[in-house]
């Protein structure tokens, strides 16, 4: 009798979409299917976490403008969040009181009963939102300058650090262009505000003197040879990303020798929403990928990479009906995480889809997420220092990013697919014996095992699922309690499973579709006893 044999899996690689079933038996950490997983920063794959709507405390979350509206813009501010919805600007620090924030204040700003008795400016045909925070040496929050696309700057700063109705307003319009025109797109570099995708003006970039970011002389115009479609700060250069090319404005502070130098002449930017800094690049989405704009050794020069190979068949459909998705993105520091979600508004929350690329030692590693609905999504750190997220959807909430265990109370549909495996010889008929999995759970999990032989080969047997309901989540000292926690279970516990079945080869899905906590696949070893070749 043939003696049993090991194979051992450690999962790692991300989604692989770019492969064929040959080269994925090179790559067997890899993942044929990975939704609703992220990969690990410390290794393996993990389930997402959840979101839940925006709130503070026992209050009852509701929506800013009161209606189910698509929220077009969010950004962490001060002690709460600022949400821009229909014609209008909010700002909540409990996520059940909103106070609209689109008036103009008097120069020296509005006390509280002052300013919540002006009559609202209309932000009429507000687009997808752009921020851009200045974080001036004697403001307690910064001030953020919102571009919507259909009208002109606005301008919100908030001073005090009681109470709401003890705290100071500063908000004023900022004229770009001269005439009035909408601004589509802001960001802060080297103490000015730039302004771009200016109304009749697209292929111009605009900058605010030094310090003053309400003041646009005319002078400080710059036409580019292509529309712009995003700008971003990158070290001492600011980055114009353009439909068909790149720039970058060098030496902005320096009358003399400010000037605008090509980059790229033929790559082009999709979306100014998807552009991010991880890792000491920028990174944004491309027609041909995802790709980087990284600084080399030599002082002034940058390189262009692609860091989405492995997943070009997704990109590739994305680019091709990008016109058809609301773009966004975020960058979670603290997994080394770049998110980008792209939401059909006309599409049903199962349909919506994102991308998690996560950074590795060896490079962007990437999952899918699917039911998870962001009309927009942006990050700050807190009063704390803690970097919060936050999103919107088209139901007219606001969203805490990246909690929990649901999405807002529904189950999340994680699935973790591994390639077939041929254990080294795929003329060879295999039985598996049993698997053991070192997975690493956050509190109680049920996760399921599915083995399928010869790619699902309907014309063989194929076993019953396999439910993993004996993972004993560990317990933690000081919170763990008494009667309910598992002690002494290891922080990663092999689970070992009896296995049924024979083929020439053998794939495995991990999947859920629970509102239970996350958990991490981190690998698995499988002992199967080799039988005749046929």
């Amino acid at each position: 009798m043939a003696r049993s044999q090991p194979y051992t899996v450690a999962c790692d690689g991300g989604l692989v979409t770019s492969s064929n079933s040959i080269d994925l038996l090179k790559i067997p950490g890899a993942a044929t299917q990975l939704q609703n997983f992220e990969v690990s920063i410390e290794g393996g794959y993990r389930r997402i976490n959840g979101y839940t709507k925006y709130k503070v405390g026992e209050v009852t979350a509701t929506r800013p403008s009161g209606a189910a509206d698509r929220i077009l813009g969010v950004f962490p501010y001060a002690d709460g969040v600022i949400a821009c919805v229909s014609d209008d600007i909010y700002f909540s620090n409990d996520g059940a009181t909103w106070l609209q924030i689109n008036k103009l204040s008097a120069n020296s700003g509005d006390n509280y009963t002052t300013f919540t008795g002006k009559t609202a400016t209309n932000r009429t045909g507000q687009g997808q939102c752009s921020f851009a925070l200045f974080e001036g040496p004697n403001f307690d929050y910064g001030e953020l300058n919102i571009a919507d696309g259909a009208n002109v700057v606005f301008s919100f700063r908030m001073e005090g650090t009681g109470n709401l109705n003890t705290r100071t307003f500063f908000t004023s319009e900022v004229d770009v262009g001269g005439s009035g025109e909408a601004v589509k797109y802001v960001t802060v570099h080297d103490h000015h505000l730039i302004a771009a995708g200016v109304e009749d003006n697209l292929n111009t970039l605009y900058y605010s003197s030094k310090n003053t970011f309400s003041s646009f002389p005319s002078t400080n115009a710059i036409a580019i040879s292509d529309q712009i479609v995003g700008i971003r700060g990158f070290r001492e250069d600011l980055f114009i990303f353009c439909e068909n090319s790149i720039h970058k404005l060098i030496n902005i502070n320096n009358s003399s020798t400010i000037a605008v130098v090509p980059v790229a002449e033929n790559v082009g930017c999709l979306s100014g929403y998807s552009i991010q800094e991880i890792g000491g690049d920028l990174v944004f989405l491309a027609p041909d990928g995802i790709r980087t704009v990284a600084g080399t050794a030599r002082i002034g020069d940058v390189e262009l990479g692609t860091v989405s190979k492995q997943i070009q068949p997704i990109i590739t459909e994305l680019a091709r009906t990008v016109d058809d998705y609301i773009i966004t993105s975020l960058v979670i520091r603290e997994k080394s995480q770049y998110r980008l979600y792209y939401t059909n508004p006309n599409a049903v929350q199962s349909a919506q889809q994102g991308i998690i690329g996560t950074l590795r030692p060896n490079g962007f590693q990437w999952s899918e997420t699917k039911g998870l609905e962001v009309t927009d999504v942006n990050s700050n750190f807190d009063n704390d220092g803690i970097e919060v997220y936050y999103h919107g959807d088209t139901t007219g909430y606001v969203y805490t990013h990246d909690v929990g265990y649901a999405f807002d109370g529904s189950t999340i549909d994680a699935i973790y697919q591994t390639p077939d495996y041929d254990y080294g010889d795929f003329g060879t008929l295999k039985t598996l014996h049993y698997i053991k999995i070192s997975i690493t759970p956050e509190s109680d999990i049920q996760p399921t095992l599915r083995v399928r032989f010869d790619y699902g080969d309907s014309n063989i047997p194929q076993p019953s699922d396999i439910v993993l309901d004996e993972v004993p989540a560990p317990a933690t000292f000081g919170s763990a309690i008494f009667g309910s926690a598992i002690f002494g279970a290891p922080e990663q516990p092999l689970v070992r499973e009896s296995l049924v079945g024979s083929g020439h080869s053998n794939s495995f899905r991990f999947f859920s579709f629970d509102t239970k906590a996350p958990y991490i696949v981190n690998g698995f070893y499988v002992d199967y006893i080799p039988s005749g070749r046929r």
